[in-house]
């Protein structure tokens, strides 16, 4: 399996693999953020370990700092113990010391947008707030935009466990 160019550092502090990055009409209306997101996310997809399903995806993440962190899916042969690009993301993020996102972006290769497994908007709402936007694209430029809130309603937070 090929890797993509080495590591170069993107604006607001982000490390990315660097792939040519195809832009879609609707990420570039909304500004050079949302396409470092979305470049983050497209060049970590390369990356993804997936030799079962070939079904790629990336995920980046913007912390409250501006920050960008990245993550693709790990697939391993006991199916269970794979890992979701949006928790390796939320992982890179914590390692890095941080613990708030402002954004989300994921993408996959799919005739539509991909939205979160469960497991994986559970994670999410640990660290965002119900206002977070969740961007879903597809590598042909198809995106769908949900809150955090809208994507998990009734969310398990902290506040179940006051009486703990």
């Amino acid at each position: 399996m090929g890797r993509t160019a080495p590591v170069r550092a993107l604006r607001h502090g982000v490390l990315a693999l660097g792939t040519p990055l195809v832009e879609s009409v609707a990420m570039k209306e909304q500004g050079d953020d949302a396409m470092d997101l979305l470049q983050a996310a497209r060049d970590v997809r390369e990356n993804a370990y997936a030799p079962y399903s070939n079904f790629k995806v990336g995920a980046a993440v913007r912390a409250a700092s501006g920050a960008i962190y990245a993550g693709c899916n790990v697939e391993n042969v006991a199916y269970p113990e794979g890992t979701c690009a949006e928790a390796g993301a939320i992982a890179a993020m914590v390692a890095a010391g941080e613990t708030v996102l402002t954004e989300v972006l994921v993408i996959a290769d799919s005739p539509a947008p991909v939205p979160p497994c469960g497991g994986c908007r559970q994670k999410l709402v640990e660290f965002g707030g119900p206002e977070v936007v969740l961007t879903m694209c597809t590598t042909d430029g198809a995106t769908q935009e949900m809150t955090l809130a809208e994507i998990l309603p009734g969310r398990f937070d902290a506040s179940h466990m006051d009486r703990a």
